[in-house]
Formats: C-alpha cells, sequence, structure tokens
C-alpha cells in the first residue's frame, strides 16, 4: 500500500533516528573530532557531485528569465528575513529564544534545487528555469547567507562570527567542490548521471553525518535540558505560518506581475524552499559546535513541511489541463482542413 503523503518520507525517519542516536549515544573528544573530518570531507564529496551534475545547457536555457529569477532571488532572501524579523515579537513566544534564532538562520538560507526541480517537474513548471534558479540560489547563498546572519542575528554564534570569514571557509568548504566538480563535467558528467544512486547516497549520508556530529556536541551542551516539549509544538507552529505566507506571496504576485503558469509554478516552488543541503553544513561553520544542533532544528522541520505541502500543490497543479502548443494548434488545423 502506497504511503500516505502527509506521512514523513524516509530520509526524515533517518534523520529523527540520527537525532535520537546523537542522544542516547554523542561522540565526545578524538571521536568527535574525527567524525568533524569526516564529515567534512562528505560535504565536500557531496558539493562536487552536485557540480558534476549540473548541466550548462539547462542553465544556459533558463537565463534568459531574468524576472522569475529576480523574484524568486527577492522570495528567498530578502521576504523570508522580513517575515521572520516583523514576526518575531508575535512568534518568538510560541518557541524559546534560541529556538527563535535556528527560525531567523533559516530565513536566510538559500533554496533547495533537488526537490525545487522535483516538484516543478511534478507540476509541469518552467524547468529550465527551475534549475537556473535554484542552482544560482544555492551559489548566491554561499556569500549571501553569512551576511544576512550578520544582519538578522547579531547577537548570535561566535560573539559575533566575522563574515567575511565564514564566507571563505564555506567557498573552500561548499563551492570549490562544486566547481571543481562542474569543470570536470565533460569527463564525470555520464558517470554521475549513470550512477544517481550513488549522489542519493552521498546526499543523504553527508547530512546525517553532519546532523549527528551536531547534534552530538549539543547533547554534550545540554540540548535537552533546554528544550522544553511545547516549543518543538510551537516550532511547528511557527514553520507553518511562514510556510503559508510565502506560498501565498509568491502566487499572489507571480499571478499580479503576469506570469505564466509555467513560470508561476517554478517561482512557487524556488521561492518557498530552503535548503538543508546547503543550510546544515553552513551552521557548522557560522555557529559553534553546541550551538549548531538547536539551530538547525527548525530548518529540519521545516524541510519535512515544505515537502509534505508542496507535494499537495504539486499534485493539484499537475491536474491542471494540458495547455495546447502552436505545434498543436497546427497538426488540428491541418486535420480540419483534410
Amino acid at each position: 500500500m502506497a504511503r500516505s503523503r502527509f506521512l514523513p518520507d524516509n530520509f526524515t525517519l533517518m534523520l529523527l533516528t540520527t537525532v535520537a542516536l546523537a542522544s542516547f549515544l554523542p561522540v565526545k573528544g578524538q571521536v568527535a573530532h574525527f567524525f568533524e573530518l569526516l564529515t567534512t570531507a562528505a560535504v565536500a564529496l557531496l558539493f562536487f557531485l552536485h557540480g558534476a551534475k549540473l548541466s550548462r545547457d539547462a542553465v544556459l536555457a533558463g537565463i534568459g528569465h531574468w524576472r522569475l529569477h529576480l523574484l524568486v532571488f527577492a522570495t528567498t532572501f530578502i521576504l523570508f528575513p522580513i517575515v521572520g524579523v516583523v514576526l518575531r515579537p508575535m512568534l518568538e513566544p510560541l518557541v524559546t529564544p534560541q529556538l527563535y534564532t535556528g527560525v531567523l538562520y533559516l530565513c536566510v538560507l538559500p533554496a533547495t534545487v533537488q526537490s525545487a526541480i522535483a516538484f516543478t517537474a511534478m507540476a509541469r513548471g518552467n524547468m529550465p528555469a527551475a534549475i537556473c534558479s535554484a542552482s544560482a540560489s544555492t551559489l548566491l547563498g554561499i556569500v549571501v547567507t553569512p551576511l544576512l546572519v550578520k544582519i538578522v542575528l547579531p547577537q548570535a554564534g561566535e560573539a559575533q562570527h566575522d563574515a567575511l570569514h565564514s564566507i571563505g571557509k564555506i567557498m573552500v568548504q561548499l563551492l570549490l567542490p562544486f566547481l571543481a566538480g562542474h569543470f570536470l563535467r565533460p569527463f564525470i558528467g555520464d558517470f554521475v548521471k549513470k550512477n544517481a544512486k550513488v549522489l542519493k547516497v552521498v546526499d543523504q549520508g553527508s547530512i546525517l553525518l553532519v546532523v549527528f556530529t551536531a547534534f552530538s556536541a549539543a547533547v554534550v551542551a545540554g540540548i535537552w535540558r533546554q528544550l522544553p516539549l511545547v516549543a518543538l509544538l510551537g516550532l511547528m507552529l511557527v514553520s507553518a505560518i511562514i510556510l503559508a505566507l510565502v506560498l501565498v506571496f509568491t502566487t499572489f504576485i507571480s499571478r499580479k506581475l503576469g506570469f505564466s503558469k509555467e513560470d508561476e509554478i517554478t517561482i512557487v516552488f524556488c521561492g518557498s524552499k530552503k535548503s538543508l543541503i546547503s543550510g546544515v553544513p553552513m551552521a557548522k561553520v557560522i555557529f559553534p559546535s553546541a550551538e549548531a544542533g538547536l539551530i538547525v532544528l527548525p530548518l529540519m522541520i521545516f524541510h519535512q513541511l515544505q515537502l509534505m505541502v508542496c507535494a499537495v500543490l504539486a499534485q493539484r497543479y499537475a491536474r491542471r489541463p494540458e495547455t495546447p502548443t502552436l505545434d498543436d494548434d497546427k497538426g488540428a488545423a491541418a486535420k480540419a482542413s483534410a
């Protein structure tokens, strides 16, 4: 029997298992240092493979939709932070101040790539524009996210982290492997494409490693003594409110500006997503290890929520009638005249 779309997917279940494992068996000392090194290597491999997977033709095909990309970037890096900051007096009482720091961090992250493209494809949206927009958002986030953290979270983290130093570390750990993989695409692109399951294993495995090391450090620092159950329930409500506001905005503004239905789909799915793949490694760079576990918890909850809600939306979009193409019109006219 097929699993309900409202139930967590396998990866979310693995995330929950990883958090439980780190809670009961946290690593310390030299073992924790080994896991830190292993995590760094796994994340570098992840971005290397994603760089090799990115098609330059798809990027070039979608790059001309500058109005669409501008709207997606504005939603991702301007609207989200504004919503998080403006609603803070109303939403922070639902959670703890430390958790709301994670909510604000979530708001400054880039868009996700895989799920945004997958949902756009499912809903029959503008695929080239989605690939271009989501990929560009990830690369922009390497520079923009640390700067926004400095603006939105002036009192959080390493009292406070040096934004330029964080950007440098993120570039070394994420951007350089990504660019290396992309430049080597002519040689390894076919292999990566044929072995998509390998990319998925590295993708999920690296995130699980980062979550495990982050939560291990957080557990050692006493995370569960600082986190009441009511705050977790409040965090789910906060995530739902922010996601709903962004989905309504992206749908309304794309229609108001006269975008096609295909472009609207791309704007909705690329503009409403926040990247777990980029966000978790960045948190390890920007924040102290003891804080990173609590910081990424809102992102993990938002990640699952956005998957469930967008799965429903994608299916609703997909049920719309097919739009006749110019070739279809010509074919119908030819049949009518025959």
